[in-house]
Protein backbone atom coordinates (compact mmCIF):
# COMPACT_ATOMS: atom_id res chain seq x y z
CA UNK A 1 0.00 0.00 0.00
CA UNK A 2 1.52 3.31 -0.88
CA UNK A 3 2.47 5.87 2.20
CA UNK A 4 0.06 9.23 2.17
CA UNK A 5 3.30 11.30 3.01
CA UNK A 6 2.40 14.21 0.88
CA UNK A 7 3.74 15.79 -2.36
CA UNK A 8 6.12 18.44 -1.52
CA UNK A 9 5.90 21.58 -4.52
CA UNK A 10 9.46 23.85 -3.39
CA UNK A 11 7.69 27.15 -4.78
CA UNK A 12 4.38 29.14 -4.97
CA UNK A 13 4.52 30.80 -8.24
CA UNK A 14 2.25 29.91 -11.05
CA UNK A 15 4.18 26.40 -12.04
CA UNK A 16 4.01 25.29 -8.20
CA UNK A 17 0.51 25.95 -7.52
CA UNK A 18 -0.83 24.94 -10.69
CA UNK A 19 1.23 21.51 -10.11
CA UNK A 20 -0.75 21.35 -6.43
CA UNK A 21 -4.20 22.67 -7.20
CA UNK A 22 -4.16 20.04 -9.90
CA UNK A 23 -2.65 17.01 -7.44
CA UNK A 24 -4.93 18.73 -4.92
CA UNK A 25 -8.01 18.22 -7.99
CA UNK A 26 -6.90 14.74 -7.51
CA UNK A 27 -7.16 13.88 -4.08
CA UNK A 28 -3.30 13.68 -3.82
CA UNK A 29 -2.03 14.69 -0.28
CA UNK A 30 -0.04 18.07 -0.97
CA UNK A 31 2.02 20.59 1.21
CA UNK A 32 3.47 24.02 -0.96
CA UNK A 33 6.54 25.98 0.63
CA UNK A 34 7.63 29.03 -0.24
CA UNK A 35 10.43 30.97 0.99
CA UNK A 36 8.67 34.21 0.96
CA UNK A 37 6.54 35.90 3.40
CA UNK A 38 3.80 35.89 0.94
CA UNK A 39 2.63 35.02 -3.24
CA UNK A 40 5.62 36.62 -5.12
CA UNK A 41 5.14 39.46 -7.74
CA UNK A 42 6.55 39.13 -10.96
CA UNK A 43 6.67 41.98 -13.17
CA UNK A 44 7.69 40.20 -15.95
CA UNK A 45 5.75 37.35 -17.72
CA UNK A 46 1.93 38.55 -18.33
CA UNK A 47 0.68 36.54 -21.87
CA UNK A 48 -0.98 33.36 -21.94
CA UNK A 49 -1.87 31.39 -25.00
CA UNK A 50 -4.96 29.70 -25.46
CA UNK A 51 -3.45 26.04 -24.40
CA UNK A 52 -2.76 27.49 -21.57
CA UNK A 53 -6.26 29.27 -20.92
CA UNK A 54 -7.83 25.29 -21.72
CA UNK A 55 -5.37 24.11 -18.75
CA UNK A 56 -6.44 26.55 -16.20
CA UNK A 57 -10.11 25.99 -16.90
CA UNK A 58 -9.83 22.57 -16.01
CA UNK A 59 -9.58 24.16 -12.45
CA UNK A 60 -12.67 26.10 -12.90
CA UNK A 61 -10.18 29.57 -12.51
CA UNK A 62 -10.57 29.98 -16.66
CA UNK A 63 -13.25 32.29 -16.19
CA UNK A 64 -12.39 34.67 -13.09
CA UNK A 65 -8.76 35.03 -14.85
CA UNK A 66 -10.35 36.24 -18.16
CA UNK A 67 -12.22 38.44 -16.12
CA UNK A 68 -9.39 40.48 -14.76
CA UNK A 69 -6.90 40.57 -18.18
CA UNK A 70 -7.33 41.66 -21.50
CA UNK A 71 -8.10 39.63 -24.46
CA UNK A 72 -5.65 40.03 -27.55
CA UNK A 73 -7.51 38.34 -30.68
CA UNK A 74 -4.62 40.42 -32.82
CA UNK A 75 -0.80 40.78 -33.23
CA UNK A 76 1.87 42.28 -35.17
CA UNK A 77 5.25 42.36 -36.71
CA UNK A 78 6.69 45.48 -37.58
CA UNK A 79 9.77 46.70 -38.63
CA UNK A 80 10.97 50.00 -37.26
CA UNK A 81 10.96 51.55 -41.14
CA UNK A 82 8.80 49.62 -42.77
CA UNK A 83 5.91 49.56 -40.27
CA UNK A 84 3.58 46.51 -40.82
CA UNK A 85 4.63 43.41 -41.86
CA UNK A 86 2.08 41.25 -40.68
CA UNK A 87 -0.82 41.55 -38.69
CA UNK A 88 -1.99 37.84 -37.04
CA UNK A 89 -5.73 37.18 -36.67
CA UNK A 90 -6.38 34.76 -33.92
CA UNK A 91 -9.30 34.52 -35.07
CA UNK A 92 -8.31 31.49 -37.16
CA UNK A 93 -8.17 29.41 -34.33
CA UNK A 94 -11.41 29.55 -33.26
CA UNK A 95 -12.39 25.88 -34.61
CA UNK A 96 -9.74 24.41 -32.62
CA UNK A 97 -9.66 26.44 -28.89
CA UNK A 98 -12.28 28.31 -27.29
CA UNK A 99 -10.11 30.76 -26.42
CA UNK A 100 -9.12 32.12 -29.90
CA UNK A 101 -6.60 35.28 -28.91
CA UNK A 102 -3.62 35.80 -26.55
CA UNK A 103 -4.75 37.02 -22.52
CA UNK A 104 -2.72 39.59 -20.75
CA UNK A 105 -2.76 39.74 -17.21
CA UNK A 106 -0.07 39.86 -14.80
CA UNK A 107 1.19 36.79 -13.55
CA UNK A 108 1.16 37.80 -10.29
CA UNK A 109 -2.69 38.10 -10.84
CA UNK A 110 -3.68 34.28 -11.38
CA UNK A 111 -0.82 33.46 -8.75
CA UNK A 112 -4.16 34.14 -6.09
CA UNK A 113 -6.84 32.81 -7.73
CA UNK A 114 -4.39 29.56 -8.18
CA UNK A 115 -3.69 29.82 -4.57
CA UNK A 116 -8.01 30.33 -3.47
CA UNK A 117 -8.11 27.21 -5.51
CA UNK A 118 -5.70 25.13 -3.60
CA UNK A 119 -6.59 25.71 -0.67
CA UNK A 120 -10.29 25.59 -1.70
CA UNK A 121 -9.48 21.62 -2.40
CA UNK A 122 -7.88 21.99 1.18
CA UNK A 123 -4.33 22.32 0.23
CA UNK A 124 -1.85 23.60 2.66
CA UNK A 125 0.76 26.31 2.24
CA UNK A 126 3.16 27.45 4.29
CA UNK A 127 5.18 30.73 4.01
CA UNK A 128 8.28 31.73 5.24
CA UNK A 129 9.42 28.36 4.80
CA UNK A 130 13.06 28.25 2.46
CA UNK A 131 14.01 24.70 1.38
CA UNK A 132 17.85 23.63 2.50
CA UNK A 133 18.40 20.40 0.93
CA UNK A 134 16.78 17.25 0.89
CA UNK A 135 17.80 13.10 1.00
CA UNK A 136 16.00 10.36 -0.67
CA UNK A 137 15.21 6.59 0.21
CA UNK A 138 13.28 4.00 -0.93
CA UNK A 139 10.07 5.24 0.49
CA UNK A 140 10.26 9.16 0.11
CA UNK A 141 11.51 12.42 0.59
CA UNK A 142 13.24 14.07 3.75
CA UNK A 143 13.74 17.88 3.31
CA UNK A 144 15.35 19.98 5.31
CA UNK A 145 13.52 23.48 5.63
CA UNK A 146 14.34 27.10 7.61
CA UNK A 147 11.59 28.24 8.92
CA UNK A 148 10.28 30.95 11.33
CA UNK A 149 10.90 28.66 14.43
CA UNK A 150 14.47 27.16 13.25
CA UNK A 151 14.98 24.44 10.68
CA UNK A 152 12.84 21.56 10.72
CA UNK A 153 12.91 18.28 8.15
CA UNK A 154 9.37 17.41 6.29
CA UNK A 155 8.97 14.15 5.19
CA UNK A 156 6.61 13.48 1.53
CA UNK A 157 6.73 10.84 -0.94
CA UNK A 158 8.04 12.80 -3.87
CA UNK A 159 9.29 16.24 -3.72
CA UNK A 160 8.87 18.83 -6.73
CA UNK A 161 10.96 22.01 -7.11
CA UNK A 162 9.50 24.69 -8.82
CA UNK A 163 11.99 27.26 -6.71
CA UNK A 164 12.71 29.47 -10.43
CA UNK A 165 16.38 30.22 -12.34
CA UNK A 166 18.38 29.67 -8.90
CA UNK A 167 16.59 26.42 -8.04
CA UNK A 168 17.75 25.37 -4.70
CA UNK A 169 15.99 21.99 -5.52
CA UNK A 170 17.58 21.52 -8.57
CA UNK A 171 21.28 22.18 -7.05
CA UNK A 172 20.59 19.38 -4.42
CA UNK A 173 19.73 16.83 -7.12
CA UNK A 174 23.29 18.07 -8.47
CA UNK A 175 21.60 18.69 -11.67
CA UNK A 176 23.47 20.93 -14.98
CA UNK A 177 21.58 23.86 -16.41
CA UNK A 178 22.86 23.88 -19.51
CA UNK A 179 22.43 26.47 -22.34
CA UNK A 180 23.59 30.42 -22.47
CA UNK A 181 23.15 33.83 -21.42
CA UNK A 182 22.01 36.37 -23.69
CA UNK A 183 24.95 39.20 -23.74
CA UNK A 184 21.96 42.08 -23.52
CA UNK A 185 20.10 42.69 -21.06
CA UNK A 186 16.34 43.85 -21.46
CA UNK A 187 14.95 46.64 -20.08
CA UNK A 188 11.30 46.73 -19.76
CA UNK A 189 9.85 50.46 -19.16
CA UNK A 190 5.91 51.08 -18.54
CA UNK A 191 3.79 53.91 -18.96
CA UNK A 192 -0.35 54.94 -19.78
CA UNK A 193 0.42 56.55 -22.95
CA UNK A 194 -1.58 55.02 -25.76
CA UNK A 195 -0.44 53.35 -28.76
CA UNK A 196 -3.28 52.36 -30.25
CA UNK A 197 -3.87 55.43 -31.84
CA UNK A 198 -0.47 54.97 -33.44
CA UNK A 199 -1.49 51.15 -34.88
CA UNK A 200 -0.08 49.42 -32.38
CA UNK A 201 -1.80 45.89 -31.38
CA UNK A 202 -1.83 45.14 -28.22
CA UNK A 203 1.08 43.00 -28.70
CA UNK A 204 3.88 43.82 -31.63
CA UNK A 205 7.65 43.05 -32.13
CA UNK A 206 9.34 45.54 -33.87
CA UNK A 207 12.05 44.04 -36.20
CA UNK A 208 15.42 46.50 -36.18
CA UNK A 209 19.47 45.53 -36.73
CA UNK A 210 20.16 47.51 -34.09
CA UNK A 211 16.69 49.24 -32.23
CA UNK A 212 14.44 46.25 -32.29
CA UNK A 213 12.01 46.19 -28.86
CA UNK A 214 8.43 44.37 -28.33
CA UNK A 215 5.50 45.97 -26.80
CA UNK A 216 2.62 44.47 -24.41
CA UNK A 217 -0.43 46.28 -23.60
CA UNK A 218 -1.32 45.40 -19.28
CA UNK A 219 -4.31 45.75 -17.42
CA UNK A 220 -2.62 47.50 -14.53
CA UNK A 221 -4.59 48.60 -11.94
CA UNK A 222 -7.02 49.04 -14.07
CA UNK A 223 -8.56 50.83 -17.21
CA UNK A 224 -7.22 52.49 -19.34
CA UNK A 225 -4.69 49.76 -18.64
CA UNK A 226 -0.27 50.29 -19.05
CA UNK A 227 2.05 49.50 -22.06
CA UNK A 228 5.03 47.92 -21.65
CA UNK A 229 8.60 48.19 -24.12
CA UNK A 230 10.78 46.05 -23.87
CA UNK A 231 14.64 47.07 -25.22
CA UNK A 232 17.69 45.65 -25.64
CA UNK A 233 20.48 47.06 -23.15
CA UNK A 234 24.23 46.65 -23.49
CA UNK A 235 25.34 44.53 -20.48
CA UNK A 236 28.39 46.51 -19.70
CA UNK A 237 26.75 49.73 -19.13
CA UNK A 238 25.77 50.51 -15.22
CA UNK A 239 22.31 49.96 -14.17
CA UNK A 240 22.32 52.64 -12.68
CA UNK A 241 22.87 54.55 -16.12
CA UNK A 242 20.15 52.38 -18.01
CA UNK A 243 17.39 53.01 -15.93
CA UNK A 244 18.27 56.78 -15.24
CA UNK A 245 15.09 58.96 -16.43
CA UNK A 246 16.84 60.38 -19.36
CA UNK A 247 18.33 57.57 -20.83
CA UNK A 248 14.89 56.08 -20.47
CA UNK A 249 13.48 59.05 -22.30
CA UNK A 250 15.67 58.49 -25.00
CA UNK A 251 15.17 55.17 -26.01
CA UNK A 252 11.22 55.82 -25.61
CA UNK A 253 11.52 58.98 -27.67
CA UNK A 254 13.55 56.73 -30.18
CA UNK A 255 11.01 54.04 -30.45
CA UNK A 256 7.63 56.86 -30.43
CA UNK A 257 8.91 60.64 -31.03
CA UNK A 258 6.04 62.62 -29.55
CA UNK A 259 6.81 66.62 -28.71
CA UNK A 260 6.49 65.97 -24.49
CA UNK A 261 8.32 63.63 -22.31
CA UNK A 262 6.94 60.07 -21.12
CA UNK A 263 5.26 59.37 -17.95
CA UNK A 264 7.10 56.52 -17.12
CA UNK A 265 5.14 54.42 -14.26
CA UNK A 266 8.08 51.59 -13.50
CA UNK A 267 11.09 50.59 -15.08
CA UNK A 268 13.61 47.10 -14.36
CA UNK A 269 16.04 45.31 -16.28
CA UNK A 270 16.99 41.68 -15.86
CA UNK A 271 19.33 39.35 -17.64
CA UNK A 272 18.25 36.72 -20.01
CA UNK A 273 18.84 33.12 -20.37
CA UNK A 274 18.52 30.21 -22.23
CA UNK A 275 18.67 27.18 -20.26
CA UNK A 276 17.29 23.81 -19.86
CA UNK A 277 18.04 21.34 -16.99
CA UNK A 278 19.96 18.35 -18.30
CA UNK A 279 17.46 16.05 -16.28
CA UNK A 280 14.42 17.08 -14.91
CA UNK A 281 13.82 13.92 -12.57
CA UNK A 282 16.22 11.78 -9.93
CA UNK A 283 14.62 9.70 -8.50
CA UNK A 284 11.53 11.09 -6.11
CA UNK A 285 12.55 14.69 -7.17
CA UNK A 286 11.43 16.56 -10.29
CA UNK A 287 12.03 20.05 -11.68
CA UNK A 288 8.79 21.81 -12.95
CA UNK A 289 8.79 25.66 -13.87
CA UNK A 290 12.09 27.75 -14.13
CA UNK A 291 13.24 25.56 -12.21
CA UNK A 292 13.79 22.94 -14.92
CA UNK A 293 13.79 25.74 -17.85
CA UNK A 294 14.15 29.08 -18.99
CA UNK A 295 14.03 31.59 -22.26
CA UNK A 296 13.60 34.73 -23.90
CA UNK A 297 10.09 36.07 -23.66
CA UNK A 298 9.80 36.86 -27.33
CA UNK A 299 6.78 34.45 -27.98
CA UNK A 300 5.87 34.34 -24.54
CA UNK A 301 6.90 30.72 -24.05
CA UNK A 302 8.03 30.44 -20.83
CA UNK A 303 5.47 31.02 -18.56
CA UNK A 304 3.20 29.07 -20.71
CA UNK A 305 5.49 26.19 -21.35
CA UNK A 306 6.13 26.27 -17.20
CA UNK A 307 2.02 25.30 -16.88
CA UNK A 308 2.23 23.03 -19.11
CA UNK A 309 4.63 21.28 -18.10
CA UNK A 310 2.66 21.87 -14.25
CA UNK A 311 -0.37 20.07 -15.84
CA UNK A 312 1.46 17.43 -17.10
CA UNK A 313 3.47 16.27 -14.34
CA UNK A 314 0.45 16.59 -11.81
CA UNK A 315 -1.63 13.84 -14.12
CA UNK A 316 0.99 11.48 -13.97
CA UNK A 317 2.53 11.85 -10.15
CA UNK A 318 -0.83 11.50 -9.56
CA UNK A 319 -1.69 8.25 -10.88
CA UNK A 320 1.45 7.39 -9.68
CA UNK A 321 0.72 8.21 -6.15
CA UNK A 322 -2.38 6.73 -5.84
CA UNK A 323 -0.62 3.42 -7.20
CA UNK A 324 -2.45 3.49 -10.12
CA UNK A 325 0.42 3.79 -12.27
CA UNK A 326 3.98 2.41 -12.77
CA UNK A 327 7.00 5.24 -11.41
CA UNK A 328 8.08 5.03 -14.52
CA UNK A 329 5.49 6.91 -15.92
CA UNK A 330 7.55 10.07 -14.43
CA UNK A 331 9.84 9.62 -17.13
CA UNK A 332 7.57 9.91 -20.05
CA UNK A 333 6.50 13.46 -18.49
CA UNK A 334 10.65 14.27 -18.59
CA UNK A 335 10.21 12.48 -22.30
CA UNK A 336 7.03 15.18 -23.21
CA UNK A 337 8.05 17.98 -21.25
CA UNK A 338 12.06 18.49 -21.71
CA UNK A 339 11.41 17.42 -25.39
CA UNK A 340 8.88 20.24 -25.97
CA UNK A 341 11.12 22.68 -24.47
CA UNK A 342 13.87 22.09 -26.41
CA UNK A 343 12.25 21.46 -30.11
CA UNK A 344 10.23 24.10 -29.27
CA UNK A 345 10.16 26.48 -27.09
CA UNK A 346 13.94 27.26 -26.68
CA UNK A 347 14.11 27.15 -30.31
CA UNK A 348 10.99 29.10 -31.79
CA UNK A 349 12.02 32.06 -28.69
CA UNK A 350 15.67 32.21 -30.06
CA UNK A 351 14.44 32.38 -33.67
CA UNK A 352 11.99 34.92 -32.57
CA UNK A 353 15.29 37.03 -31.23
CA UNK A 354 16.80 36.35 -34.56
CA UNK A 355 14.48 37.58 -36.88
CA UNK A 356 14.14 40.62 -34.43
CA UNK A 357 17.55 41.65 -34.76
CA UNK A 358 18.80 40.29 -37.89
CA UNK A 359 21.65 42.34 -39.48
CA UNK A 360 22.37 41.39 -42.72
CA UNK A 361 20.12 43.26 -44.72
CA UNK A 362 19.54 40.20 -47.55
CA UNK A 363 18.44 38.15 -45.02
CA UNK A 364 16.42 39.87 -43.15
CA UNK A 365 14.56 40.97 -46.34
CA UNK A 366 13.91 37.15 -46.94
CA UNK A 367 12.52 36.29 -43.88
CA UNK A 368 10.53 38.97 -43.77
CA UNK A 369 9.50 38.16 -47.31
CA UNK A 370 8.40 34.89 -45.89
CA UNK A 371 6.17 36.41 -43.30
CA UNK A 372 4.29 38.05 -45.80
CA UNK A 373 3.55 34.93 -48.13
CA UNK A 374 2.72 33.16 -44.96
CA UNK A 375 0.06 35.63 -43.38
CA UNK A 376 -1.00 36.26 -47.06
CA UNK A 377 -2.22 32.24 -47.19
CA UNK A 378 -5.01 31.26 -45.12
CA UNK A 379 -3.87 27.95 -44.25
CA UNK A 380 -0.47 29.12 -43.97
CA UNK A 381 -1.26 31.79 -41.47
CA UNK A 382 -3.20 29.05 -39.50
CA UNK A 383 -0.60 26.78 -39.08
CA UNK A 384 1.96 29.99 -38.24
CA UNK A 385 -0.61 30.11 -35.84
CA UNK A 386 -1.10 27.01 -34.39
CA UNK A 387 2.52 26.96 -33.52
CA UNK A 388 2.91 30.82 -31.93
CA UNK A 389 0.32 29.94 -29.98
CA UNK A 390 1.81 26.93 -28.61
CA UNK A 391 -1.04 24.49 -29.74
CA UNK A 392 1.90 22.21 -31.65
CA UNK A 393 3.99 21.62 -29.06
CA UNK A 394 1.06 20.61 -26.36
CA UNK A 395 0.15 17.89 -29.51
CA UNK A 396 4.30 17.40 -29.81
CA UNK A 397 4.72 16.96 -26.06
CA UNK A 398 1.76 14.63 -26.01
CA UNK A 399 2.79 12.26 -28.99
CA UNK A 400 6.35 11.27 -27.01
CA UNK A 401 5.59 7.93 -25.47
Amino acid sequence: MPSRDPVIIVGAGPAGLAVAASLARHDVATLVIEAEPQLPRDLRAGTFHPPTLEMLQSLGIAEDFLAIGLRVPRWQIRGRKEGVIVEWDLGLLAELTPYPFRFHCEQFKLTPLLARRYAALGGELRFAHRFLDATQDADGVSARVETPDGITTLRGRYLVGADGGRSAVRQTMGVAFEGFTWPERFLVASMEYDLAPHGFTMNAYIADPVDWSAIFKMPGDGPPGIWRVLFPIDAERPEEEVLAADHVERLMQNFLPRSSPYEIAYKSIYRVHQRVASEFRQGRMLLVGDAAHVNNPLGAFGLNGALHAAFNLAEKLAEVWRGEAEESLLDRYVRQRRGANIEFVQAQSIRNKELLQERDPAVRATKLDALRRTAADPALAKEHLIRSSMIWSVRYAQSLA
